[in-house]
């Protein structure tokens, strides 16, 4: 598929969008040639910054709203050709201390946003950025779009209802809606002054500040990362693909356990230490323990796998921060 024809002069907007995926994404659709609009309410426990576009701010259109306005995001989504809908709270351990905060955000918001798309704009094309939280606890791994959904946690509970929204807008609606249950996407722009979002992101500031890694449990644990450039591309991907309506599909990468991430983060970074500390009971509580991906679905119906190694993410994503570290600390 030539992504640039698809998307040059076509008219995108990105909710979320000045968070970590939504400003590399706004990135590579002005490269594409694209009219970029992002929305972003700037909640200051989510990972949105300005910082995050400060480069190509005279490039996009930049509205600070709330998806749960509806008479905004009526004005913005009228006349686009594309939705990555990328807003959304993240946060586990966040979803247990404020549930409701956690439901209206991934739940009443993506509604909300829907009703506007399904009464404005029915044949905007939309890709809704899910998580493989939905998953839970695995049973057997690689897990697969047909693994059972048993959240372990509110955000996964959230995230389930946000991606059931946009499937059921397809089969009743007829809307071309497509989700992407991602697992940890790292690189530049991600947020990593504190552990709210992300562990990886935490320990890339652990390292960048000169502290050791804080390994949780035995370190055994197995995870999969895509570096956020495969991530966009999946992005740009299903949202063109006649294939992608009205599907799920699972992001993913090579599994790894947590020492061997720590030793290469270490590696990348020229040095820096890693320690086993124990697990914090209200994380223990909803870790979901080894999990890594099947990705065979999307990889064959639309041609996505991921091109990045973690060597060489890790190197990127490190470089970005030696130079830009002041503005996410």
């Amino acid at each position: 598929m030539d992504i640039a024809a698809v998307y040059f002069r076509q008219r995108i907007l990105i909710t979320g969008g000045l968070g970590f995926i939504g400003s590399n994404l706004a990135r590579k659709l002005l490269e594409l040639g694209a009219v970029v609009t992002i929305v972003d309410n700037l909640d200051p426990d989510l990972g949105g910054s300005l910082f995050n576009v400060e480069d190509i701010k005279e490039q996009i259109r930049i509205v600070q709203a709330d998806i749960c306005d509806e008479r905004e995001m009526k004005t913005v989504i009228e006349d686009q050709d594309y939705l990555f809908n990328l807003a959304g709270q993240a946060s586990h351990l966040g979803s247990m201390q404020d549930p409701f905060k956690d439901v209206t955000v991934n739940a009443v918001g993506t509604l909300k946003l829907l009703e506007v798309c399904r009464l404005y704009n029915p044949k905007v094309r939309i890709v809704y950025a899910g998580t493989r939280q939905v998953y839970g606890r695995p049973t057997y791994l690689p897990v697969d779009e047909n693994h059972s959904l048993i959240p372990l946690d509110n955000n996964g509970v959230s995230k389930q209802a946000g991606e059931m929204y946009h499937i059921v807008y397809h089969r009743v609606h007829g809307m071309a809606t497509c989700v992407l249950r991602m697992t940890n996407v790292y690189g530049p722009r991600m947020r990593i002054k504190d552990d709210h979002l992300t562990f990886i992101g935490w320990w890339f500031h652990q390292l960048l500040t000169g502290k050791d890694i804080e390994i949780f449990g035995d370190g055994k644990q197995i995870r999969d990362l895509n570096y956020v450039d495969d991530v966009v591309n999946a992005l740009l991907l299903c949202a063109a693909h006649p294939a992608a309506r009205g599907k799920i599909y699972n992001l993913g990468g090579e599994p790894v356990d947590l020492l061997n991430l720590a030793r290469l983060m270490v590696e990348g970074n020229g040095g820096g230490q890693y320690v086993i500390v124990p697990f914090p009971e209200d994380r223990k509580r909803i870790d979901v323990g080894d999990y890594y991906g099947d990705y065979t679905l999307i990889k064959t119906e639309v041609g996505w796998q991921p091109q990045t190694t973690l060597r060489e993410g890790i190197a990127r994503l490190l470089e970005y921060y030696r130079m830009n570290l002041e503005h996410y600390l």
